[in-house]
């Protein structure tokens, strides 16, 4: 390790994901104390200047932003570093922002050529009035993140005008074809993929990757490296690296598919979408590929910081 660092740890926050951000903090914090880095936590809360306050006093080095969701990951904590001149982990504003908007997001890769699933942004009265693709379809919101508000609208089903008349997410929806098969994912570490780790929700009933198997013990069973071809699992490294480069991320990413392979035939890769912020999480996927590619949590965490160190 190089010579110990003075670090604050970003953590909490405003947005749905804040007790995911608090656990990913609180790993991150002993991960990086044990190296001997000079370590303190700062819960972003509701007043700016309090925490501009914070962070001027505690005179980081670097912050490690280990915050999840809106306001920590899209762009907005990110400026506000910037113009304190702080080093910080993750990427910066532009690709953070660009990630969190999951229609500006497509936009990217579909103009690189990645393959994204047929959608459509709509707003809750349109979405009220009638399917805006044939069933199943996916709904979901713009700007969050673990899978908060999404829901799968399937042939007959009646649920429909109800999730448009409760809609809380903010004016736009996202809506995309229901993709079959499996969900994996491919973590990124600077211009390297990690591996293919295969996921299996486990008893949420609607086989998809909702919040309570990304986080609860035993909602999601992870196999890695994924059983899927060999050429399949490089195609989809490749489409994680260039999905992460073309968002301009920096740092770590982790880039979400969905693998239809219940057609006869080549499978099917999707790009859902690029998280430029990783859970931190005992149970996050992230660190667990890492480990497999024989890097410590310690060490992925020491990573992350010198990575910004250097970007200073």
């Amino acid at each position: 390790m190089t010579s110990p660092r003075r670090i604050t740890v970003l953590m909490g926050g405003l947005s749905s994901e804040r007790e995911v951000s608090l656990a990913s903090g609180r790993g991150v914090a002993e991960a990086l104390a044990s190296l001997g880095h000079d370590v303190s936590t700062l819960d972003a809360g509701t007043d700016l200047a309090t925490l501009v306050a914070a962070l001027d006093a505690q005179k980081p080095d670097v912050v490690f932003n280990a915050l999840h969701g809106r306001f920590g990951e899209d762009g907005c904590i990110q400026g506000i570093l910037d113009w304190m001149g702080l080093a910080y982990t993750h990427s910066g504003v532009r690709a953070s922002a660009t990630a969190m908007d999951k229609a500006a997001a497509r936009a990217v890769f579909m103009a690189a050529g990645l393959p994204v699933a047929e959608g459509v942004v709509l707003d809750a009265d349109t979405l009220a009035q009638a399917d805006p693709l044939p069933p199943p379809y996916v709904v979901k919101p713009v700007s969050e993140g673990s899978s908060v508000g999404v829901s799968i609208i399937r042939e007959g089903s009646n649920t429909r005008a109800t999730i448009a008349r409760e809609w809380a997410y903010g004016p736009r929806i996202l809506v995309e074809a229901f993709i079959p098969g499996r969900e994996i994912t491919v973590g990124v570490l600077g211009d390297r993929a990690l591996t293919v780790t295969d996921i299996t929700p486990c008893g949420n009933g609607e086989g998809f990757y909702d919040y309570t198997a990304k986080y609860a013990a035993g909602g999601s069973r992870h196999e890695l490296p994924a059983r899927i071809d060999p050429q399949t699992a490089a195609e989809a490294m490749r489409i994680a690296v260039e999905a992460h480069s073309a968002l301009g991320c920096t740092g770590a990413s982790r880039a979400d598919f969905r693998l239809d392979d219940t057609q006869p035939g080549a499978p099917r890769l999707v790009l859902l979408e690029v998280n430029t912020q990783p859970g931190m999480t005992p149970t996050s996927l992230l660190p667990e590929q890492a480990a497999y590619c024989g890097i410590s949590y310690a060490e992925l965490c020491n990573w992350l910081v010198e990575q910004a160190a250097c970007r200073r």
